[in-house]
């Protein structure tokens, strides 16, 4: 069963792209669609996965460790967890990579 989820981390583009390198370019078993975009919080984060276990063991295994030691090397050695917002499924279309 899909699973979708949003959270916002208050980060800039420039620290994504810090914990994107961390974590590398390969797609995790299971992800269907990612999306990050800008708000007035900093990044909010969209994504789809073909279940909720494979995003929480990518989550837990390679998104926080990574995400902590981009932050520890700028001083932040313990980060908040962003809250997430579990999504409802009704639809994906058009999977083309717009960057």
């Amino acid at each position: 069963m899909p699973y979708a989820c949003a959270y916002v981390v208050p980060a800039d583009e420039e620290m994504y792209r810090r914990v994107k390198s961390a974590i590398g370019d390969a797609t995790p078993d299971g992800l269907v669609v990612q999306l990050v975009l800008k708000n007035g919080r900093g990044l909010r984060h969209i994504q789809v996965w073909e279940s909720k276990e494979q995003w929480e063991q990518f989550r837990d295994d390679t998104v926080r460790p990574a995400v902590n030691r981009v932050l520890a090397a700028v001083g932040i050695p313990e980060p908040p967890r962003p809250v997430e917002e579990t999504l409802e499924v009704v639809d994906v279309l058009g999977l083309k990579s717009a960057v």
